[in-house]
């Protein structure tokens, strides 16, 4: 039987330089510090990582990952579970510009009633829902202190509207926060908390997790 593959896409563009967006997004394990749907991504190793999220409903699934060209493109297939594949390209606009397109695809669930379910409205919803995310990773880039983005070694920020900013995340991501250096607490700071940054803002800085280097994904 052929499989129909559900497509979705969603674009932002950021203002960052291509290798800092880059470097940022290719660290899947932060994805539930920005994302809302997404509550778990762990590595068994370099190339193969452990997924679990609200896509047509609560999921898991094993990813590989393929075709990453540095600066340029990251992507992935799952293995195992709902079966999905996708990519994420990276195009630099201009020297602290980047245009940022997520390309997601997979096979609703549960045969023709998640077909049926996708046509009518989980697709939009979801579509509706990455788009919001990638906004999210944006403003948090755009909104953090000069030189605070190293993805290795600095400070960090989640979203307010999070997975993991709402207690949503599973217990293993749980464990990857908890480890983070000086990080006491599951709880975000408030922006308003925060000497220099706006009671509008809504991207709270915290310690990020040093010890998955990007190039551990």
């Amino acid at each position: 039987m052929t499989k129909t593959y559900a497509e979705h896409h969603a674009s932002v563009t950021v203002d960052a330089p291509v290798h800092q967006v880059y470097s940022l997004f290719s660290h899947f394990n932060d994805f539930p510090k920005f994302m809302s749907f997404v509550k778990e991504v762990t590595y068994h190793d370099k190339q193969n990582s452990h997924w679990v999220a609200d896509v047509a409903g609560n999921h898991e699934w094993d990813a590989k990952n393929e075709n990453w060209i540095e600066d340029r493109q990251i992507g992935w297939h799952s293995t195992q579970g709902l079966d999905n594949f996708g990519k994420v390209t990276f195009e630099p606009t201009s020297t602290n510009q980047t245009k940022v397109d997520v390309f997601i695809n997979y096979n609703p669930p549960a045969g023709v009633v998640g077909d049926v379910g996708e046509k009518l409205g989980v697709g939009g919803r979801f579509e509706q829902k990455l788009q919001h995310d990638l906004n999210h990773f944006a403003q948090m880039v755009e909104q953090a202190p000069p030189g605070s983005l190293d993805p290795n070694s600095s400070s960090y920020l989640f979203h307010e509207e999070s997975a993991a900013s709402q207690g949503k995340t599973t217990g293993k991501q749980n464990q990857t926060m908890t480890d983070e250096p000086n990080l006491s607490s599951r709880e975000p700071v408030l922006d308003r908390d925060i000497t220099g940054m706006s009671s509008t803002a809504d991207t709270p800085p915290l310690q990020r997790r040093g010890d998955i280097p990007p190039e551990h994904i």
